[in-house]
């Protein structure tokens, strides 16, 4: 037993970024009055939060169910959606809540001028392949975008042909600039950088290196869907290499908090501030 308290303090800047965060008032609004909501994907990549609302009413859909609803309300998550689910939802007579997030939608709106634009670029998006963003931007390009994740992976690309990059809005900024060097050295027809990445999440990063650094013991709390929560913790595990990733309180083991002066508590944008007091509380008990 510690004879000293062991001092454990939750990140004021972590938890839920303002797209997540309308997205979900939005979700409890109409709940409030319906009682029932479908939402299309998990609204947010943390599955205490998905529950939480699931116990509201809230029923998480795939596309393939949409295809199949009629006549029912379906809130479109911050991630944003390709012009296809709209269509779906305008033959089906289904009601749209569309949470998309403002700053993914202006991203989307500026991959589809450019797109549709006379000099027609080869659009590129640095962004996970797959991921809910990534897949709404693509749709804008009538699925012509080529995704990239990394400098090593350049091979669809045509280096003699004018190129338009843009950002998945979560991705690392060191990574899209590492991007953009790159293709600046390679491009033989001109390159349109566009930085897009969401600064209320770019300018986190550096925040929660600060304050790994001054903590013993990290809790990284995130979804394990996450990208924005593997982003993040990279960051605070580079900055303390005592850092650890838990999706919530069970997860934490008594012997990383070994000897700890301190321990930070943080998370991603798709953390909810209510689980991160849990994991607080939780490790009170193991070290006080």
């Amino acid at each position: 037993m510690n004879l000293q308290r062991v001092k454990i303090e939750v990140d004021e800047s972590s938890g839920f970024c303002f797209g997540v965060t309308a997205a979900i008032n939005k979700a409890e609004a109409e709940l409030a009055v319906h009682g029932k909501l479908y939402c299309l994907g998990d609204i947010v990549h943390n599955s205490d939060e998905v529950n939480r609302l699931r116990m509201k009413g809230l029923v998480t859909i795939t596309h393939a169910d949409l295809a199949k609803l009629h006549d029912v309300s379906v809130l479109l998550r911050a991630h944003g959606e390709p012009p296809s689910t709209y269509e779906t939802a305008r033959r089906n007579n289904i009601r749209i809540i569309d949470a998309t997030c403002p700053v993914v939608l202006r991203l989307q709106q500026r991959i589809k001028e450019s797109y549709n634009s006379p000099e027609r670029p080869q659009i590129v998006i640095y962004g996970k392949a797959g991921h809910a963003e990534v897949n709404g931007l693509v749709g804008q390009t009538e699925g012509t975008a080529t995704v990239i994740d990394d400098t090593s992976d350049l091979d669809g690309i045509d280096f003699d042909r004018p190129v338009a990059l843009y950002s998945q809005t979560t991705k690392s900024l060191d990574g899209y600039r590492n991007i953009c060097e790159r293709f600046n050295k390679l491009s033989r027809s001109g390159i349109s950088c566009n930085d897009t990445i969401c600064r209320q999440v770019a300018h986190r990063a550096e925040g929660l290196r600060q304050f790994a650094a001054t903590h013993s013991v990290i809790l990284f709390v995130s979804g394990k869907k996450s990208s924005n929560g593997k982003v993040l913790y990279a960051q605070c595990l580079e900055a303390n290499p005592r850092t650890h990733m838990i999706a919530d309180p069970s997860e934490i083991d008594p012997s990383w908090l070994h000897d700890a002066g301190s321990i930070g508590v943080c998370g991603a944008t798709s953390t909810p501030r209510w689980l991160m007091e849990l994991v607080k509380e939780r490790a009170d008990e193991m070290v006080n």
